[in-house]
C-alpha cells in the first residue's frame, strides 16, 4: 500500500503502470543488481547494504523526502471490538510501544546493540544508522489524523479504498489513547 500511495502521488496508476512482483528481500537485492527488476522497497538493513554495495539508487527516502517525511511512517492498529472490550490493555500496549519509541530516540546505540545481540540484524553499523535516521522522537509533534488523511487520500485516488478520507477517519480512528498518553509521557 505504501508503494501504491507513492505511485499515485506522482501521477502513476499503480494498477496499470506498474508490473508488481513479489520476491524475498535477499532475492530482490540480487535481481536489482542483475537489472532484472527496476526497483523494490528496501527496509533496513537491506537499504544500507544496497548503498554500501553501490547497487541502485534511492528513489524516495520517506525519512527525508517531502511529503512523506512530514507524516508518521507507522501507526498502531487494533480491532475495534478488542479496543472496546479491553481499553486498559489497549492503553498499556500503546504506552509500551511509545516508551520503546522514546528509548530508540534517546539511546540509539543501546538499541542498535540489542538488535545485534538478539540476532534481529547482523551488523551494528547498519542498525545504528537506522536508529539515527528514523525520526523516533517526533511522535509528539506529528498529527496522526493528518497522516491518516494523507494516506487515505492517496489510497482513495488509487482505488484501494472506497471511503472518503473524512469518513475513513470518522469511522476508523480513535485518538483518545494517544491524546492521553501524550499528556502522561511528556518528555
Amino acid at each position: 500500500m505504501f508503494l501504491t500511495s507513492l505511485a499515485s502521488y506522482v501521477g502513476l496508476d499503480p494498477r496499470q503502470d506498474i508490473h508488481w512482483v513479489s520476491h524475498s528481500q535477499a532475492e530482490a537485492v540480487q535481481l536489482l543488481a542483475e537489472g532484472k527488476i527496476d526497483a523494490f522497497l528496501a527496509l533496513p538493513p537491506f537499504a544500507q547494504e544496497l548503498r554500501a554495495k553501490h547497487i541502485g539508487h534511492v528513489v524516495v527516502d520517506s525519512n527525508n523526502d517531502r511529503p512523506w517525511s512530514q507524516y508518521f511512517c507507522c501507526m498502531v492498529g487494533a480491532h475495534r471490538e478488542f479496543v472496546r472490550k479491553y481499553p486498559v490493555a489497549t492503553k498499556r500496549a500503546v504506552r509500551a510501544i511509545l516508551k520503546a519509541v522514546d528509548l530508540c530516540a534517546r539511546e540509539p546505540e543501546r538499541i542498535a546493540q540489542l538488535l545485534v545481540d538478539k540476532d534481529y540484524v547482523s551488523r551494528y553499523d547498519y542498525a545504528l544508522q537506522t536508529m539515527k535516521e528514523v525520526s523516533y522522537g517526533t511522535w509528539r509533534e506529528y498529527n496522526p489524523e493528518d497522516t491518516v488523511r494523507f494516506y487515505a487520500l492517496r489510497l482513495h485516488e488509487a482505488g484501494m479504498i472506497k471511503s472518503s478520507p473524512e469518513k475513513f477517519i470518522a469511522q476508523g480512528t480513535d485518538w483518545r489513547f494517544l491524546t492521553a498518553l501524550k499528556k502522561e509521557l511528556k518528555e
